[in-house]
């Protein structure tokens, strides 16, 4: 699935915001809890540590923080937001949707809202319907969020897997534009057959909770290393050549990549492919381990913070997550 670029109206980002909780989880405190160290982890992720949510936090809470600090840094009123779309594979609950938990608590009454399952590329599918939204009309202002709390979703005697993952919210608005700025394309895909590759098995209609569920924490977050590592890289760097090929540009012309956060080696081997080099790859995963949906609004802001991102630059952005799914899009910012 692929969004053309050359249109006469788009969807720029006007602003951005983050969150993260205050409590950091280090290398060396993963180690008194499973049997690791600073150097296995650095060495095979990249990661030194990450954020964990209080006991009270939950996904909608996080996702308001960095909503209110995007909409504050946009100049617009929470009434004025038409559309929320918060991308989550931790939500608060099943149902209600997270983005409507979190509508009541920022003021947004005037806003539908709606939570996108698919997980790590959860962000870059909320560009895509959120520039939809814009171009056709139906939607003035929208808030985009990617926001998790997967900490509650972990095995902490699983080493394999606690280890990457982590907590946090980033949000942009997105609002018209009928010059040159904006989303130029985007491009999506997924592949079902290989959803047992990251998945939380219990806990839904297939298999609804019970005492045995429990027992076994079929609860928690599984992902197949060494599996994913290949489909990450393959369906990144294809993504990028694709969404590059249909805007009519080549990567000489990013001023910068932002991929998913989902492990250094990873994201080597996708600029590797790409011959691009790393230094127009923006990477903070060593702060924040991977927190899916949240990785890319995140960077955003931070290269946007640190001055790596720039009014009129092109920046690329490309995550996969379980589904599996995959996207990129390229914006002018």
């Amino acid at each position: 699935m692929s969004g053309e670029g050359k249109l006469s109206r788009t969807a720029a980002i006007v602003s951005t915001g983050m969150y993260v909780p205050p409590r950091v989880m280090t290398n060396a405190d993963l180690a008194k809890l499973v049997e690791t160290s600073d150097e296995w982890i650095v060495t095979r992720t990249g990661i030194r540590e990450r954020r964990i949510a209080a006991p009270e936090q939950a996904t909608s809470d996080l996702a308001a923080e960095a909503s209110k600090q995007a909409l504050e840094r946009a100049g617009i009123a929470p009434t004025d937001v038409d559309l929320i779309i918060l991308a989550t594979l931790s939500p608060d609950t099943i149902t209600p949707s997270s983005a409507c938990v979190m509508q009541a608590k920022i003021g947004a009454s005037r806003a539908a809202a709606l939570d996108i399952s698919a997980a790590c590329s959860g962000f870059v599918y909320g560009l895509s319907l959120a520039r939809g939204a814009i171009v056709s009309g139906e939607a003035g202002t929208v808030l985009l969020v990617g926001a998790e709390v997967t900490s509650k979703f972990m095995d902490w005697t699983d080493r394999a897997n606690c280890v990457l993952f982590g907590d946090a919210a980033g949000a942009v608005v997105m609002r018209p534009s009928d010059g040159d700025r904006g989303v130029l394309g985007t491009v999506l895909g997924a592949d079902g057959s290989m959803a047992p590759l990251i998945a939380i098995a219990a806990g839904g209609s297939r298999t609804p909770a019970s005492a045995e569920t429990v027992e076994k924490k079929m609860h928690t977050l599984r992902v197949r290393g060494g599996e994913v590592f290949k489909a990450g890289v393959r369906t990144m760097a294809q993504s990028v050549r694709d969404v590059l090929a249909k805007c009519g540009l080549k990567q000489e012309d990013l001023a910068l990549l932002i991929p998913h956060q989902a492990n250094q080696r990873i994201i080597a081997a996708v600029a590797d492919s790409l011959e691009m080099p790393i230094e127009k790859v923006f990477m903070n995963l060593e702060k924040y381990g991977n927190t899916s949906a949240a990785t890319i609004p995140v960077a955003l802001h931070e290269a946007v913070e640190q001055g790596r991102l720039k009014p009129g630059d092109l920046v690329g952005v490309v995550a996969f997550g379980g589904g599996i799914t995959w996207g990129a899009a390229v914006i002018r910012w």
